[in-house]
This record gives structure tokens, C-alpha cells and sequence, in this order.
């Protein structure tokens, strides 16, 4: 029964969604019904319903429609759209066995945020015409948006096409708002089909889907040109992130639901085998659809018999009665289309980011117009571009702080927040929450010398190592000449609670030549301890719980890291 109830929106959705890419209808339900049948094979999934889907129409047609050329020849792009599938099924199999599912991590949820906005508009824009009545000739944002105001102006609107379309938009939210369990878009779809046929939409300048080919695709290796693959393959990578993301975390989110874990490698050999099936079989790229599933789910699905059923449904409607849909008008597709492009966009979602932290916000927005003024495939790659800088950015310029003890509280507190935090005259407690690399080796650095340059000096800096991950050599060379600046300056560097595989690194490159093996140490209070007796200035120690006292004779507060046998020169 989920599988029947299932078929109704496949069916229309699939064939919106290959119009969307550029493609014949027909082509919509042959990938529908092979992607079906590939991801039931090889998908770990129980639930998870894969086809044709709006976010990845604009890519393909990105990919194939200046390849077709002029012409416009169908057959060369049902080729073209079949060796895209064939190069992203691939590549998801490739990135699946060989254990590479964090690759979908490379677009983070900013960057995922705007590109889906931008998609959204991109989409919106570009059915606009059909939904009127009329086509536009253009392949990018600002054509499509130039062409619709041209054609509005000079009057080419077919008035019945535009009366059809939004009935079937206000069908499709209708339903949706106020009976979501009654699949919307089948409504809208039958109740389009009987007034095009009641009124004779055709007569009257609509377009039509008309009787749709006969029977089943025969098993077919897509044919192109050697020097169409250059673009195939970059498009091919493109979607390939995009349907892996939507895939992971489709998968992750329903599997949580119901208490399951889900396997990414696996997920990446399941989407591969349905995109090589639907390749084999004049299909497209494909990949996961949240409403669909959602849709399965409610119906009762608990296993991918239900997607057989609606391969099974799909092919008898093909083999029995192919002109059940000759009626169904073109500017309904396009609602189908539209209706899905604004589910695509979460306004919520970006006013939220913009008030939690406006550095991602921005992200967000540049991703955004990546896509909407560049073009979808260069906007995926504007996204994952922004997503890795964004990466790096943190690792760049970590946060740092100076920290301090408050009166009857346990622990260190951020002076940023706590002014009133304090240390003993002359010593700083430093924390710089990352590791210590080429990128930022400097900005440490810098940040040190501030604080030694302050006025009075301090005697002391005690780094709160804890976050400190990792020190590369580029670091260790900073760090020892940092330290021998600081000692011709009367300044001791001493670190605290540095994790041990970083404390091998810095005995292994031989840092502890400069600094003291003996100013390591296994807390801030022992650290702290440490400066009051080298100073011999009673009352210096702060104030120590019971806690941290023990915790600091457990690890006996000199901790011995003996350096290199024979080093020599200027400890602090």
C-alpha cells in the first residue's frame, strides 16, 4: 500500500523533475523505476526513497544543455544525462568502498544552507515562463529573470496555461496546510488532467505531455563524444557531492527516528548502484528525496519492498496504458517543480544563522549568490571553496584569552567575560584553543610578545595547553625562538596541561633545550605553585581547592620529561 501511495507522486514529480534538467518527461520515469530497483539491492536503508530530484535538475542541465548544442537533439541529451548518471555512480562507488563517506562532510551547513537558497531561486525563476505559457530562451539567473520580464511585457502569457498552473499550485499547498496526509501533488495532477480535458487546453495554447512511448527502455550504453567528457566529468563530481550530502544526512536524520545508525560508505555504494542503473537505462543522476521518504514513512513503510511496488506500478503504467497522461498540462509540471524549489529554501533557518553568528551568515550569503549570479555548477564549487576556507579560518585565527581565578570558584574563567578574574602580580595565564601550525604559528607568536610587552611585564606566562592539539616544526622553530626572546627579557614560558603526544613532539624536536623540561606542568595551579616558589613570594600561590590539589600530587607537580642527553643552551 506505501509502494501504491508512493507511485502517485513519483509520477509526476519524475517527469517535472526531467523537464527540469532539460530532459524528456518519459526520461523521469525510466530513472524513477531503475534507481528504485539499484538502491533496494545495494542500499543499507530500509526507508530511504531515491529518485529524480529538484536539486539536482539545474546541475544536469547545467552540465548537458551546452554540450546538446543548438539543435537541441533529445536523443544526444538522454546520452549525455545517461553518461552524467554512469560517471556519478561511479564515483560514489569508488568514494564508498574505498571508505571516503566524510567527503559529503566538505559542505557545511552554512554553505549547504545558501547553495539550497540560491537553488531555490534559481528554480523558481526558471519555471516561471512555463507556468505562464511561454518558454525563454537562456541558460543563467539573469537571462531566465530578463527573458520572463520580456515575454510578461510583450504579452505571451496564455492566459489558460497560467489559470491551470496556479490551480495547481493552490492544490498542492492547499493540501498541504490543511490535509497533509492527502498526497497534494496527485490531486493537483488529476483534478489538471480533467479540466485540460474538460476545456481542451490544447485548443487553447496549452502545452501538453502528451501520450507518452510505449513499453521499456532496452539496456543501452550511452554514446558521446570523447570531448564531452571533460564537462561530464566535472558536472559529474559536482552532483556527486551534492546527492552524497543530501543522501548522509536524509539517511541520518530518519535513521535517527527510529533509533538506527547508518552506514555513509554504504550509502555511497547504494546511490552509486541506482545512478549506474538508471545510466544503463536512459536515465540521470539521481538522489535521495526527503519528502518522498517522509511520505513512504508515513504510509507505512518498513522496507524497500515499498519502492519495488513502485518501480512495479510505474512500469505497468508504461506497458498498459501510456496515454493516461496525454492530458497533463505542462504549466502543472512546472507548479510540481515550483512547489518543490520552495521547499528547498529555509528563510527560518538563514534568519537564525544571521543571529547566532554572522561570520557563517555571510558564508551563507556568498554561497547564495555563488548560485544565483554564477550558475549552479560553479556555485556548488564556490560552496565547497567557502565551506574549506571557512575550515582553515578557524584553524588560522583559533580563540585566545587570558584566564583567571575567581573568589570561591573552582577552575579558570575568560577575563573577556570575567574582568574580574585574577593571578598572582606577574604572571599571565595564556590559552590559545588550537593547535599550533604554519598558519598560525605567527598569530601565537604575536599574541605572546603582546602580552610580554605589556606594562608592567609579567614574569611569567603560563600557556593553558589544553586545547593545543598539535605543534608542527614550523611552530617549534617559533617556539624556540619565542622563548629565547622572552628569557634575554627576564620572562619564564611555562606550559600547563599539555597533552601528552604533543609533550613527545616538542621533546622530540628538541625544544627542551630553551625551555625548561622542569616547566611543564600538569595543571595551572601547579604551574601557578611553580612561579610562586621560583619567585619566593609568600602568599603569591592562589587559592587552591581540595580538588585541584590532589589532582596535582597525583601527578606530582614536576612532571619529568627529560630532554635530549647532552642538550645545551639557555633554559628559562
Amino acid at each position: 500500500m506505501a509502494g501504491l501511495v508512493l507511485t502517485a507522486l513519483l509520477v509526476p514529480q519524475g517527469m517535472a523533475y526531467a523537464e527540469l534538467a532539460g530532459l524528456p518527461a518519459i526520461t523521469g520515469l525510466y530513472t524513477t523505476i531503475l534507481c528504485l530497483i539499484g538502491y533496494a539491492a545495494f542500499g543499507p536503508s530500509r526507508i530511504l526513497v531515491l529518485g529524480p530530484d529538484s536539486s539536482l535538475g539545474p546541475m544536469i542541465a547545467a552540465t548537458i544543455l551546452p554540450l546538446v548544442g543548438a539543435d537541441g537533439d533529445p536523443a544526444k541529451a538522454i546520452a549525455l544525462a545517461s553518461m552524467l548518471a554512469l560517471l556519478v555512480g561511479a564515483f560514489s562507488i569508488v568514494l564508498g568502498v574505498a571508505k571516503l563517506g566524510f567527503i559529503a562532510d566538505l559542505l557545511s551547513r552554512p554553505t549547504q544552507l545558501g547553495y539550497m537558497n540560491g537553488l531555490a531561486l534559481t528554480i523558481l525563476v526558471g519555471q516561471l515562463p512555463k507556468l505562464f505559457g511561454f518558454s525563454v530562451d537562456s541558460d543563467d539567473f539573469l537571462g531566465d529573470v530578463r527573458g520572463f520580464v520580456e515575454g510578461l511585457a510583450d504579452g505571451e502569457t496564455v492566459t489558460a496555461a497560467l489559470a491551470l498552473g496556479l490551480f495547481s499550485l493552490v492544490l498542492i499547498f492547499g493540501f498541504g496546510r490543511f490535509l497533509p496526509k492527502v498526497p497534494g501533488v496527485l490531486v493537483a495532477v488529476v483534478a489538471a488532467i480533467v479540466v485540460a480535458s474538460l476545456i481542451g487546453a490544447g485548443d487553447r495554447g496549452v502545452s501538453l505531455v502528451g501520450v507518452l512511448p510505449e513499453g521499456f527502455p532496452p539496456l543501452t550504453w550511452p554514446s558521446v563524444e570523447w570531448s564531452d567528457l571533460g564537462l561530464l566529468v566535472g558536472g559529474a563530481l559536482g552532483i556527486t557531492l551534492v546527492s552524497l550530502t543530501d543522501t548522509i544526512s536524509t539517511a541520518s536524520a530518519f535513521a535517527a527516528r527510529s533509533g538506527d545508525t547508518i552506514d555513509a560508505d554504504q550509502e555511497m555504494v547504494g546511490i552509486g548502484a541506482a545512478n549506474v542503473a538508471a545510466g544503463l537505462f536512459q536515465g540521470f543522476p539521481v538522489s535521495t528525496s526527503g519528502s518522498r521518504t517522509a511520505v513512504a514513512e508515513q504510509t507505512g513503510s518498513k522496507t524497500q519492498l515499498t519502492g519495488l511496488v513502485g518501480a512495479g506500478a510505474i512500469t505497468l503504467l508504461l506497458l498498459l496504458a501510456p496515454g493516461l497522461l496525454r492530458n497533463l498540462p505542462n504549466p502543472t509540471l512546472a507548479a510540481v517543480v515550483i512547489a518543490a524549489s520552495l521547499s528547498l529554501a529555509d528563510i527560518p533557518a538563514t534568519r537564525r544563522l544571521y543571529r547566532q553568528r554572522h561570520t557563517e551568515f555571510w558564508l551563507s550569503m556568498a554561497a547564495f549568490a555563488g548560485v544565483a549570479l554564477l550558475g549552479v555548477l560553479p556555485g556548488i564549487g564556490v560552496a565547497v571553496v567557502l565551506s574549506i576556507l571557512n575550515v582553515f579560518r578557524r584553524a588560522w585565527w583559533p580563540d585566545d584569552t587570558q584566564l583567571g581565578r575567581l573568589d570561591g570558584l573552582h577552575g579558570y574563567y575568560d577575563k573577556r567575560t570575567h574582568p574580574e578574574a585574577a593571578t598572582p602580580p606577574g604572571v599571565v595565564v595564556y590559552r590559545f584553543s588550537g593547535p599550533i601550525f604554519f598558519a598560525n604559528a605567527r598569530t601565537f607568536r604575536d599574541q605572546v610578545l603582546t602580552i610580554a610587552r605589556a606594562d608592567p611585564s609579567p614574569r611569567w606566562v603560563v600557556v593553558a595547553a589544553e586545547p593545543i592539539s598539535d605543534v608542527d616544526t614550523t611552530a617549534a622553530d617559533m617556539l624556540e625562538d619565542l622563548d629565547e626572546w622572552l628569557n634575554d627579557h627576564g620572562i619564564t614560558l611555562a606550559f600547563a596541561e599539555l597533552a601528552d603526544p604533543v609533550r613527545e613532539k616538542i621533546d622530540r624536536y628538541g625544544l627542551t633545550r630553551t625551555i625548561d623540561p622542569q616547566h611543564f606542568y600538569p595543571t595551572i595551579n601547579a604551574a601557578l605553585r611553580g612561579y610562586a616558589a621560583a619567585v619566593a613570594a609568600p602568599g603569591a600561590a592562589p587559592p587552591v581547592d581540595d580538588a585541584d590539589a590532589a589532582a596535582s600530587r597525583r601527578h606530582a607537580d614536576d612532571r619529568p620529561a627529560p630532554g635530549p642527553a647532552g642538550s645545551q643552551g639557555t633554559t628559562s
